[in-house]
């Protein structure tokens, strides 16, 4: 794989690569600007530079890599990483992909949702919540015998819980009261579903499946979570906006490893 990048002689193509990377630096920083900042956006930010430096400055980098390979300890060196940026770009196709699936994977028939909670501004849903509020919203009203539980607990920075503010929201548009069932304990994601299972069994309703309402590129780790938990879950995915994208699906990426390998 180094080898590869080190031998690019093509000057619009190694123009090209240094345009893409570019964008893809602009693209990881700018939701800083607006304090979304995690894994996905920093590690992002650096690949993208490395990048775009690599490319920018081709022959430099070249003879570097030249020189290390001039000893055998070089060579293995060079190897080594290379194999390893190889399976890492693989890993995260693998997931890529597993995640565009989860993310499209709607019920079949008539289920009762649980809507996970994200960031409150004061007693008003930042535009992720609402987001996934009006994806909830749209689909109880096209099925009027389900029910939505909204789970959240309250942050510290937080003037009411995330499961209060989605309650208030979509009753506010009209959804019945008795149709939304607050769930105001959870601090995470695995305590989300943890204590929706605990309301689902006091209201004697089916606890084998639940379809979940997140943004898309959360669904495929929330059930893995809520596997654990014995559910099996559809999705109805909220759209995020497109400049988080790249920020969050690199970030799902170790999220998705992370629940693998440890959950």
């Amino acid at each position: 794989m180094i080898s590869l990048l080190t031998h690019i002689e093509s000057t619009p193509l190694r123009v090209c690569f240094c345009i893409i990377f570019l964008a893809l630096i602009f693209l990881f920083i700018s939701p800083m600007f607006l304090e979304v900042i995690n894994l996905g956006n920093i590690v992002g930010t650096i690949v993208s530079i490395l990048g775009f430096l690599i490319f920018t400055f081709n022959n430099r980098f070249t003879i570097i890599i030249e020189k290390i390979k001039e000893n055998s300890v070089g060579k293995v060196t060079v190897s080594i990483v290379s194999i390893l940026i190889i399976l890492c770009m693989l890993l995260a196709v693998i997931i890529s992909v597993a995640m565009v699936y989860k993310m499209n994977n709607y019920p079949s028939e008539p289920s009762n949702i649980i809507v996970l909670g994200c960031k409150v501004k004061g007693t008003q849903p930042s535009l992720m919540l609402k987001r996934r509020l009006d994806t909830a919203y749209e689909y109880l009203i096209e099925n009027p015998e389900t029910i939505a539980i909204v789970s959240g607990g309250q942050g510290s920075d937080e003037q009411i819980s995330e499961a209060q503010c989605m309650k208030e929201y979509l009753v506010n548009k009209g959804i019945s009261e008795s149709r939304v069932i607050m769930e105001d304990k959870s601090t995470s994601t695995y305590e989300n579903f943890k204590y929706s299972k605990q309301i689902l069994e006091e209201l004697s309703l089916p606890t084998d499946s639940i379809t979940v309402v997140t943004d898309g590129y959360h669904q495929l780790r929330a059930s893995m979570i809520a596997k654990k938990l014995d559910f099996k879950t559809y999705s109805i995915s909220a759209n995020t906006s497109w400049y988080l994208v790249p920020t969050y699906f690199v970030r799902e990426w170790f999220g998705v490893t992370y629940q693998y390998v440890f959950g």
